[in-house]
């Protein structure tokens, strides 16, 4: 079974993520599809295992397997959660509607040390840029505020929005260079403050719900086990992990 099958044929949910689901979506923006799927249990029995995540088959697209996306989403990686959280579902059946409800179960405070340290690696980019060149990818500028934000206000409240709302034009006049890098920088700093404050006081639980998740994986897997179907492909081209955001 090629990788691009499992996807074709085992994804359990599909969305778009990027600026569209972020509400920041221009004329010229690409539309990025992020999907999970499950890998037949079957294909586990072998000593080649089912990929990780797939990229493809189409432009823009990008699956993780329902166990490696579970986890990245136990340990709070950003893009993860906000994928889980998108506003434009475009496919979910069964399971991933089960995925769907247990969404709060992945939410704890990890968020604030997981979105920080992200967002200190690409402040520390922005700020090569400004070095190198004078001026920073404004279009990245512009996605730290917005993640910024959104991990405050997911502290404060313990709800994850990825549509940006009203904030949209603010945050495009930081994509066209609009406004200065000092207050750019100012308004980083500002959110970092409000996030460490939120932070103390979050509604969310110290950890996220592991066995509640891990339940779902067990059941899933062992009703995956009882379908009758053809495994007799072996898998192609596994792929091993990754870092924030992918695989």
């Amino acid at each position: 079974m090629r990788p691009e099958t499992l996807v074709r044929d085992h994804t359990i949910y599909a969305c778009v993520m990027g600026s569209r689901a972020f509400g920041l979506a221009t004329d010229g923006s690409d539309t990025d599809r992020r999907g999970v799927y499950l890998a037949p249990t079957p294909l586990f029995w072998r000593f080649d295992k089912p990929p990780t995540h797939v990229e493809g088959p189409a432009p823009e697209q990008f699956s993780w397997e329902l166990e490696r996306f579970c986890g990245l989403a136990l340990r709070a990686n950003p893009n993860i959660l906000e994928c889980l959280h998108s506003p434009l579902v475009e496919y979910a059946d069964d399971t991933g509607r089960e995925l769907l409800d247990l969404r709060g179960a992945f939410l704890s405070r990890r968020v604030h040390e997981t979105f920080t340290r992200y967002a200190h690696g690409q402040r520390r980019k922005l700020d090569a840029d400004v070095r190198t060149h004078g001026a920073p990818r404004w279009k990245h500028a512009m996605h730290l505020l917005r993640l910024l934000t959104s991990a405050r206000d997911l502290l404060r409240t313990g709800t994850l929005t990825v549509d940006v709302g009203d904030r949209r034009e603010a945050l495009l006049a930081v994509k066209r260079g609009e406004v200065p890098w000092s207050e750019v920088g100012s308004r980083m700093a500002r959110l970092e403050e409000e996030g460490e404050e939120a932070a103390r006081r979050s509604p969310l639980p110290k950890e996220p719900d592991r066995r509640r998740v891990e339940d779902f994986l067990v059941r899933t897997r062992r009703a995956s086990a009882l379908q009758p179907g053809p495994y007799d492909e072996v898998v192609q081209g596994v792929v091993g992990g990754g870092g924030v955001g992918q695989g």
